[in-house]
């Protein structure tokens, strides 16, 4: 039991003893600006006690101060308690914690949870998007698995379809042979390139049309370049030798630029699904919906389902020609998912644009009677915007991956050596430097944002030193190991379990801060929200730079108290190096 449990349960006895009250008790910290660590809101207690907010805060403040051992003092505001603690607490909880190397993490819970994240199409690279979407995806399989479930990442890609076809096309049309070796470039972005193509040659056909006498919308249905996609399409449906032999020399393009950019980012999955194997999984689905009256056929032979029940409406599962849909697909897919892992949970991590889709599909697997339907959850996230505004992938304008990552690190670089702390690295150590904070700097400034919520990404302030950025909690962490290097050298050595030293605000402040550790990673796994992790680890390297600025660690003349704050902060920084871990970061030891 941590220190905020034992204080509940004082709390709840407290309760009892005084008012006879059962109930359970939740806490939460102290505001800055009044004394104590924990606070206790005795609002809900007013009704059923008939005394005022400060007489029931009074009552509990003294019974605590004379029976529990947590408890020094307390000061009541309102009906809110707040408690300060006996100064033996925090040794206690600090001595817990030094114990620990694997603190803040729990153990295996024997149940396992499948991530799908990424799911890009391959007609294009990954872009600015795709980073928040792999970032997003990446963090919560390391939080889950902090929690102690067994992860498994999945992607699922999006490698058939018209989309992927009108990149085909442009390719046969224009490219003259071209490949990723003769065009110098990767080979999403030469992918790219004609799907861009594909799009200003079907706009000046538009043009054409309209000019000679057409409607926009019959022209942009008889443009002779999005017959042919459609035609290629059938072809590769019906497996076409050469469309079938061009998709694959493409595709594995593709599949090669992906690898590099998944390298550079730090991102991999256990299992990769492809939609060309899965779009016609789903079909026997419809066919035992129909069997138990959970789907119905219209007059066309089309098959629906009424979710009117669950606040939605008639969904159409499958097209009266037989062909699926996307929700045809997405079912098929999921038993798959299921039936290979076994999954108590699944996650899909999918923009906010499908959420209407995602409420179908799981009211659907629900209706179907499907056990694992109550696991399957949609991560739903929130566009990247721009300050020049939004990103299209048909009209050249997203932010490549791949040249936003190669930007942030020549930026990093260039910080860097403006700052003139790395004379004596290798070039070698200089550029892993530079690449892990630029790195550092996207995740962060795309995972500190709540995922729900549209976001803005502005480059140039994800990698300033200063502020809510990761290159300040980078370099927090290396300002802290550089510190300990010291400590080293001169022959210190740092004390395993710490007692009887007075402590200053600010050190109570980072002990405190430590402990809740453990609760910021189930928050975030309860939530899937990385944002709690990255706002925790914000405020604790801001909290170690106050209590720095403030006090000297090696120049301290008491050598108990110095010893006593080497072993904090090298806490300190390893509970960075956790943090921004689940995160996908990674912290330099120095810069």
């Amino acid at each position: 039991m941590n220190t905020e449990q034992k204080l509940a349960a004082d709390i709840k006895q407290a309760l009892h003893s005084l008012f006879e009250v059962e109930q359970e008790v939740i806490l939460q910290p102290t505001r800055k600006d009044f004394a104590g660590t924990y606070t206790y809101v005795v609002f809900p207690l007013v009704k059923s006690l008939k005394k005022s907010p400060p007489e029931i805060g009074a009552s509990l403040g003294e019974y605590l101060k004379a029976n529990s051992d947590l408890v020094a003092d307390y000061n009541v505001v309102q009906g809110f308690l707040n408690l300060v603690l006996e100064e033996n607490t925090w040794f206690d909880t600090f001595n817990a914690i030094l114990s620990d190397e694997n603190f803040g993490f729990a153990k295996a819970n024997g149940k396992g949870v499948l991530v799908e994240f990424s799911s890009p199409n391959t007609n294009k690279p990954l872009h600015l998007g795709h980073l928040r979407n792999n970032f997003l995806g990446d963090s919560i399989s390391r939080i889950l698995k902090a929690n102690g479930w067994d992860v498994t990442r999945a992607c699922l890609v999006n490698d058939r379809g018209i989309h992927i076809c009108k990149s085909m096309i442009a390719y046969q049309l224009f490219g003259k042979g071209e490949t990723p070796e003769s065009a110098g470039i990767k080979g999403d972005h030469l992918a790219g390139k004609y799907y861009v193509e594909f799009d200003k040659s079907y706009k000046a056909e538009i043009n054409e049309l309209v000019a000679a006498g057409e409607t926009e919308e019959n022209a942009k249905k008889n443009a002779p370049l999005l017959k042919k996609a459609q035609e290629m399409l059938l072809k590769w449906e019906q497996g076409d030798a050469a469309v079938v032999e061009l998709w694959k020399r493409m595709n594995g393009w593709v599949y090669d630029g992906f690898n590099a950019t998944y390298r550079k980012i730090g991102v991999e999955f256990d299992k990769t699904y492809y939609e060309s194997d899965t779009y016609l999984l789903g079909k026997d689905i419809v066919e035992e919906g129909l069997a138990t009256g959970v789907f119905y056929k219209k007059d066309d032979n089309s098959v629906w389902i009424d979710l009117t029940e669950e606040g939605l409406d008639h969904k159409l599962v499958l097209r009266g020609d037989g062909t699926s849909v996307y929700i045809t697909q997405d079912l098929g897919t999921t038993d798959l998912k299921f039936k290979d892992f076994h999954s108590e949970k699944a996650i899909w991590v999918v923009g906010n644009e499908q959420d209407y889709h995602f409420q179908v599909l799981f009211a659907i697997m629900k209706k179907l009677g499907r056990s694992y339907a109550d696991g399957c959850y949609h991560m739903s996230y929130g566009m990247v915007d721009l300050p020049s505004g939004k990103m299209k992938s048909r009209e050249g304008t997203v932010v490549d991956a791949d040249e936003l990552v190669a930007e942030m690190t020549a930026t990093a670089a260039e910080t860097t050596k403006e700052r003139g702390k790395i004379d004596d690295f290798t070039a070698e150590e200089a550029e892993n430097l530079f690449q892990m904070l630029a790195l550092g700097a996207v995740k962060y400034f795309l995972l500190k944002v709540e995922p729900k919520k549209r976001m803005l990404f502005n480059p140039q302030e994800s990698i300033d030193f200063q502020g809510n950025t990761g290159p300040f909690i980078q370099y927090t962490h290396a300002r802290i190991k550089s510190i300990l290097r010291k400590a080293t050298a001169e022959g210190i050595e740092i004390p395993e379990t710490i007692a009887g030293i007075p402590l200053e605000s600010s050190e109570s402040d980072l002990i405190f801060l430590l402990s809740e550790f453990p609760s910021v990673i189930r928050k975030a796994g309860d939530d899937y929200a990385p944002s709690t992790v990255a706002n925790y680890a914000y405020d604790l390297a801001k909290t170690f730079s106050s209590f720095y600025s403030e006090f000297s660690v090696m120049n301290e003349a008491d050598t108990a108290k110095r010893d006593f704050r080497l072993a904090l902060i090298r806490v300190v920084a390893d509970t960075l190096k956790k943090a921004m871990g689940l995160l996908g970061v990674e912290v330099p030891e120095r810069m």
